[in-house]
């Protein structure tokens, strides 16, 4: 059982990246989603990226809020 707490940090150490509030902003700034897109399906995540944000969406893991909120944030 993961026992990481789910916050936008910990969500980007989990996805590999870096995870200090002014990198966190920064990919913000730079990845943008379409309002068609789902964000396990765009274009700037790797194959174990997708696959972690798929599986927690379809798990509704304890993340699924969390990357709904990056989901928001990532949208035009």
């Amino acid at each position: 059982m993961d026992r990481t707490l789910p916050e936008l940090t910990n969500l980007f150490a989990q996805l590999g990246l870096a995870n200090h509030p002014q990198a966190i902003a920064q990919f913000i700034s730079q990845h943008r989603i379409s309002a068609n897109i789902h964000i396990t399906q765009a274009s700037f995540w790797n194959e174990a990226q997708r696959h972690f944000l798929q599986e927690a969406h379809e798990q509704d893991a304890q993340w699924t809020e969390i990357i709904d909120q990056l989901d928001a944030q990532l949208r035009d």
